[in-house]
């Protein structure tokens, strides 16, 4: 058996699962929750992000995240 070597690239249409993540297991910034969240990344929805981080901390993203 050979393994292929992991790249960004999607093959044959599936993700291998190496590649997938939420991002929570890692840091994480205003933005990123932001964009979880599906809004568009200006001064208050960032805003929005900062206060909901520091309220929350990493369950902010955990639980915009399938």
């Amino acid at each position: 058996m050979t393994e292929e070597p992991e790249t960004n690239s999607r093959r044959g249409g599936v993700t291998p699962d190496a590649l997938l993540h939420s991002g929570a297991e890692g840091e994480f910034s205003a933005e990123d929750l932001v964009l979880a969240s599906g809004r568009d990344v200006n001064p208050e929805n960032l805003a929005w992000a900062e206060r909901r981080m520091a309220e929350k901390g990493r369950a902010a993203l955990d639980e915009l995240l399938p």
